[in-house]
């Protein structure tokens, strides 16, 4: 699992590590990792024990909650234009998205 974003300046990945099943097919690229994660629960088992029990503490009144009403507004109107740009086939802003 891992994300690519392109830009005009630049180019990043997210997810990448020297576990990540990725191999160069250029004959002097990178080998493919000697050890890659063998499954989903193995590489993103801790993440959910972590969502669990920060869920857990809130729940009990033992924690804040980590992401607010706000965050998740945010993350809606960058997923509202994203697939406004994929059906309109045009650069969308995320503010050009109401909130």
């Amino acid at each position: 699992v891992r994300m690519e974003l392109a830009g005009e300046r630049d180019q990043i990945a997210v997810g990448l590590d020297d576990r990540t099943p990725l191999a160069s097919v250029e004959a002097h690229g990178p080998p493919a990792p000697g050890k890659p994660w063998q499954g989903f629960l193995e590489r993103f088992g801790p993440a959910y024990e972590a969502e669990l029990d920060a869920f857990v503490r809130l729940v009990r009144g033992e924690a804040a909650n980590p992401c607010d009403g706000l965050e998740a507004l945010a993350a809606l109107r960058i997923a509202e234009a994203c697939e406004l740009s994929r059906r309109e086939r045009r650069p969308v802003r995320v503010d050009a998205v109401a909130p």
